[in-house]
C-alpha cells in the first residue's frame, strides 16, 4: 500500500449495498475498521452532510483516537513516578541526546513553548532530577543536564513503556507494523514541513 493509495475515496451511494463504499471504515475494510468509534462518528457526519468528503476525518480521527488510548495506558508508569508526560519528554530529551541542553534547545526537542519548559525545569530541578549550570560567557544562558537520580528514573521507566508498546502493536503482524511505520513517517515528515504554512 502506498500513501497515495491509502487516501479514502468520496464515493457513497447510500443504496443499502447496491454499490460498495470503498472508504476505510465504511464497508470494505476489516471488521475492526467498520465498527470502531471513528466509523460511527463518520457515519453520523455523512448523514448530516452527505456532500462532504469525510476521508480526512477517517484518517486524522483514527490517529487522534489511537494516540489518546495509547497515552492513557502508557502514562501509568509516569503517574506512579509522579511525572507528567511533558515532564518525562523533557527528561527523555536530556537522556537520549546525551549532553547538556539549553532551555531553548529543550523547547525545540519537545515541541514545547519556552515558558512551559521554564516551568517544568523549575519543578524538576526542585525534585533533584535536573541540574543547571550557568554559562561562563553569558549569565542569561543556562545549561541543563540530568542528575544521577534523573537518569536512573528515566532508565527505569523506559523499559516498562517499551514493553507496553510492544504488547499493543502485537495485534498487528510484523509486516503491518512496518507498513504503518512507513506511512506515518511519510505523513509526519510532510506535515512537519507544511504545518507552518498551513497556520499562516
Amino acid at each position: 500500500m502506498t500513501a497515495q493509495n491509502a487516501r479514502p475515496t468520496a464515493r457513497d451511494t447510500g443504496t443499502g449495498g447496491a454499490a460498495r463504499d470503498e472508504r476505510p471504515g465504511t464497508g470494505t475494510g476489516s471488521d475492526a475498521a467498520q465498527h470502531d468509534t471513528v466509523a460511527s462518528v463518520v457515519r453520523q457526519w455523512r448523514a448530516v452532510h452527505p456532500e462532504l468528503d469525510t476521508g480526512p476525518m477517517e484518517v486524522i480521527g483514527r490517529i487522534n483516537r489511537c494516540a489518546a488510548l495509547l497515552q492513557q495506558a502508557e502514562d501509568a508508569p509516569l503517574r506512579r513516578a509522579g511525572l507528567s508526560r511533558a515532564e518525562f519528554d523533557l527528561l527523555g530529551a536530556l537522556r537520549r541526546t546525551g549532553h547538556e541542553l539549553t532551555p531553548g534547545e529543550l523547547a525545540k526537542e519537545t515541541f514545547s513553548s519556552g515558558a512551559a519548559v521554564t516551568k517544568r525545569i523549575k519543578q524538576l530541578t526542585e525534585r533533584g532530577l535536573v541540574e543547571r549550570r550557568g554559562d561562563t560567557r553569558d549569565r542569561r544562558v543556562a545549561h541543563l543536564r540530568l542528575t544521577d537520580t534523573g537518569r536512573d528514573l528515566v532508565d527505569g521507566i523506559l523499559p516498562e513503556q517499551l514493553a507496553y508498546e510492544t504488547a499493543v502493536l502485537s495485534v498487528l503482524a510484523p509486516e503491518g507494523q512496518g507498513e504503518l511505520a512507513v506511512l506515518l513517517a511519510d505523513l509526519l515528515s510532510r506535515l512537519e514541513g507544511r504545518m507552518g504554512a498551513l497556520r499562516a
